[in-house]
């Protein structure tokens, strides 16, 4: 699969244009799009001005609003040339996935302010997935995209979502567009790019399932790696963060950070949390670093970053770690952020770091 997300634009695009396309000859004014208060026409304006939006956002490289433009079709574009347009957008959109560093960032509102590259493709494949089938449905066409399409975008845009029997109707029901046997229905709804936090030399980058997915396997997750790979410990968490997610308790915020160096955009080891704060606003954080990167003092700049956002959430009163008794590296590490040591057992040093 495509690790920037454009081929899967592609896909998505092509498949809308195939399904609407048998239904060119409808009048789409006259016939509202299902759910939605647009007629099916304005509703295929809208996937187009989306498209060629998320283009504009990482090309112009917006850092704090939306590129202030859109896209509107001319007068006397009939239907066909709408899906025209359609597949323009989506071959821009590709591009510029395609040609956009895999460390860049670019404005968007949910929920922390920016995505990359993968988030604004997993995005443009959402908008034209969801309302292909707002269109379809109206025009009473038969519609439903690949799964893999379904799962790309459930998989980085739904963190927090427990997958279903398969990837499609979960997604119309994660969106307020289905139901799912055994679940509520679902009334109001937001997708999630993934949080990343700025550390001195490093930039601490919040795994989505897709991207732990890929670590637990042995893969590199969609990050270039130092020559020694991810450590052990990188996996196992990847792999805990997956079975998480699976079963739906995943609250993507206090799941799992990749090191990232900015001055090579190499991942160089993993950090992150064991779960959500406890009932007494306890947090347990824990990390390790690929053993070529050790010995440079990113672990205490990693740790102290993460430790402060922690410590910024108001949930949050105290974060924990804990280590082996012969780990002296991660106890110099600890006592460097200002962890106080408290009660422990032999087997396990513990330490806390309040506000």
């Amino acid at each position: 699969m495509d690790a920037t997300g454009a081929q899967q634009v592609e896909e998505a695009v092509a498949d809308c244009v195939s399904a609407l396309g048998a239904a060119v000859g409808r009048d789409w004014r006259a016939v509202r799009a299902e759910g939605l208060e647009w007629d099916c026409r304005r509703t295929a304006e809208h996937i187009a001005d989306d498209l060629i939006s998320y283009a504009g956002q990482l090309a112009g490289r917006a850092t704090d609003a939306y590129v202030p433009f859109g896209i509107a079709l001319e007068d006397g574009t009939d239907n066909a040339g709408a899906l025209h347009v359609i597949r323009t957008a989506g071959t821009l959109l590709a591009a510029t996935v395609r040609s956009t560093p895999r460390a860049v960032r670019a404005f968007h509102p949910f929920p922390f302010r920016h995505a990359n590259r993968e988030g604004f493709a997993a995005m443009g494949v959402a908008e034209v997935l969801l309302h292909t089938h707002d269109i379809a449905a109206g025009l009473g066409v038969a519609y439903e995209p690949p799964a893999a399409l379904a799962e790309f975008v459930l998989t980085r845009l739904f963190p927090e979502v427990r997958p279903g029997p398969a990837p499609w109707p979960t997604l119309l029901w994660a969106t307020g567009r289905g139901d799912l046997p055994g679940r509520e229905p679902v009334t109001a709804w937001r997708w999630s790019n993934n949080l990343v936090v700025p550390a001195d030399r490093l930039t601490l980058e919040g795994v989505t399932p897709a991207a732990a997915a890929g670590l637990a396997v042995g893969g590199g997750g969609g990050f270039t790696w130092v020559d020694s790979g991810p450590y052990d410990g990188t996996r196992d968490a990847a792999g805990a963060l997956l079975k998480a997610y699976e079963t739906g308790v995943l609250r993507a915020r206090w799941g799992m950070f990749v090191m990232v160096r900015r001055e090579d955009d190499r991942a160089i080891g993993g950090i992150g949390f064991h779960g959500p704060p406890d009932e007494d606003g306890r947090v347990e954080i824990g990390y390790d670093l690929s053993p070529e990167a050790r010995g440079h003092g990113y672990a205490t700049e990693a740790l102290r970053a993460l430790s402060a956002w922690a410590l910024e959430q108001p949930e949050v009163t105290s974060v924990f770690a804990a280590t082996e008794p012969d780990n002296l590296a991660s106890q110099a590490v600890i006592g460097r952020v200002g962890f106080t040591r408290i009660d422990g057992g032999e087997e396990e040093f513990a330490y806390e770091l309040r506000r």
